[in-house]
């Protein structure tokens, strides 16, 4: 079975696929102060019943790199390895710096270009609101990046005096009459403004139709207030993007050095 890691800033997400059926997902914390031997111990909990041959890994969170890739490849005794700009995609990066574009953005930029036609914006809602582009050549060519939801409920908490911390639900009305209600407003409905606009203008500019897709906790609460709908909602979309490049790369040994 293939392992797929993606360490985010929040939560490291590991999906298990057998061939190309995904099976299961688990979540641990990216906590940076969990010791190496405190991840085995995890990983061994969570896969016991598993047979894990593989492992590829996208990462965000540098602090977290050699310690999680050592816990793997000592509890499953594999070679794991990390996905950047080298290894065979399928798809051409055209960002300024194609090394500073992060791996579960370039793992999305993958799996939209394998799963959709033509060219594909991909929101993913995280701890960061980012949008991956690509258009019809399967060229990515960058996007947009904002602060996430939850990002944006801790900074209102933490930059002021007076606002409280509250929890992430539906808003009621854009007009709030309370001061939940007034942060809920701002921030959920804001961010489906700004996914509506941005994504009128980032079609523009391509000069093209795009398909749409969400992916990430917060999508299907986003999609309550957006004008333009999304076209696909697939909460596995990075992990399918791992998984491709894999199968991509596996035959040339590339991804076994």
């Amino acid at each position: 079975m293939l392992l797929t890691a993606d360490i985010g800033n929040t939560n490291i997400t590991l999906g298990l696929f057998d061939e190309n059926k995904y099976i299961n997902e688990f979540r641990l914390a990216s906590d940076r102060d969990l010791s190496g031997e405190e991840y085995e111990i995890l990983l061994k909990s969570l896969f016991k019943d598993y047979l894990i041959e593989g492992c590829v890994i996208a990462s965000v969170v540098e602090e977290l790199n050699i310690k999680f890739k050592r816990a793997v490849d000592n509890v499953f005794r594999i070679n794991s390895v990390f996905v950047d700009c080298d290894v065979s995609l399928g798809i051409t990066i055209k960002t300024d710096n194609p090394r500073e574009v992060g791996a579960d953005r370039i793992a999305n930029a993958v799996a939209a270009s394998k799963m959709y036609e033509g060219a594909v914006i991909v929101i993913d809602f995280g701890t960061a609101t980012s949008f991956d582009i690509i258009n019809s050549k399967k060229e990515f060519l960058g996007g947009v990046i904002a602060p996430g939801i939850n990002t944006q409920m801790k900074c209102l908490k933490n930059s002021t005096s007076k606002l409280p911390k509250i929890d992430v639900s539906i808003s009621p009305a854009a007009i709030g009459h309370n001061t939940t209600d007034a942060i809920l407003s701002g921030v959920i409905r804001g961010t489906a403004c700004m996914v509506d606009g941005l994504v009128e203008q980032c079609e523009a500019e391509l000069g093209e139709k795009v398909t749409i897709v969400a992916t990430g906790g917060y999508c299907g609460l986003i999609a309550n207030y957006l004008k333009r709908p999304f076209d696909f909602v697939n909460p596995v979309l990075t992990l399918e993007g791992l998984r491709f490049i894999y199968l991509a790369n596996v035959s040339n040994n590339v991804l076994s050095k």
